[in-house]
């Protein structure tokens, strides 16, 4: 899944995006609060970090214009504003959760996760479809009782797929999950995936609606 975090510390930033990368996420970085309601608003993305201390334009102003634009992108603040009032703050201005530095990566990891899985009415950690078992914290798949070895890319193919359960994504949307800055996409790159997926978990796994993109049924 791909997140944003805003954050101007060159150290907690460049930290946050190579650990949060090792734990399995696409991470894109910014620096201001004006790039980080510019590229929230973009809603290529599946969450937010924000701090709250940035330059350009305070955090809790950049959430507050993201919410009023009508952007839902789930967003934990990362501050280290910790008083009562600035937490209060924090979650009347649009936040989806709150956490003060300094924090635990495999935490923060678990956060992000859980607050994707509320924006997307999942109720379980995991995900499940048909006989098919996706669990995002270990990023294993089940088919019936027997682990189904994929990629990483195969794996985000899927997670992206099974959060929509359902609904149809374009291969846009879909890039979009898989690929942070600076990282080359290739034309056809989704359709590979999506037939290794189908060879490993069964053809009807992944549903092609012509013209439109992919879905998982429910």
């Amino acid at each position: 899944m791909r997140i944003l975090i805003a954050e101007d510390d060159p150290l907690l930033g460049d930290g946050l995006r190579a650990g949060l990368r090792g734990l399995g996420f696409q991470v894109d970085w910014v620096r201001t609060g004006d790039a980080a309601e510019r590229e929230l608003r973009s809603g290529h993305y599946a969450a937010g970090v924000l701090d709250l201390g940035l330059p350009m334009l305070d955090g809790l102003d950049a959430l507050a214009s993201v919410r009023r634009s009508g952007c839902t992108v789930p967003v934990l603040v990362l501050t280290s504003r910790d008083a009562v009032p600035d937490r209060v703050s924090g979650l009347d201005a649009g936040a989806d959760d709150y956490v003060v530095k300094p924090v635990d990566l495999h935490e923060l990891a678990a956060r992000l996760r859980a607050l994707v899985r509320r924006a997307h009415g999942q109720a379980d950690e995991a995900l499940q479809a048909g006989a098919i078992r996706l669990e995002p914290a270990s990023r294993q798949v089940w088919l019936a009782e027997a682990v189904v070895p994929l990629s990483a890319r195969e794996f985000d193919v899927l997670h992206a797929l099974m959060l929509a359960a359902g609904r149809v994504l374009a291969r846009e949307q879909i890039e979009q999950c898989l690929y942070a800055w600076g990282q080359e996409v290739e034309s056809n790159t989704i359709e590979v995936y999506v037939h290794h997926l189908r060879r490993k978990l069964g053809s009807g796994t992944i549903k092609t609606v012509r013209g439109i993109g992919y879905m998982v049924p429910r």
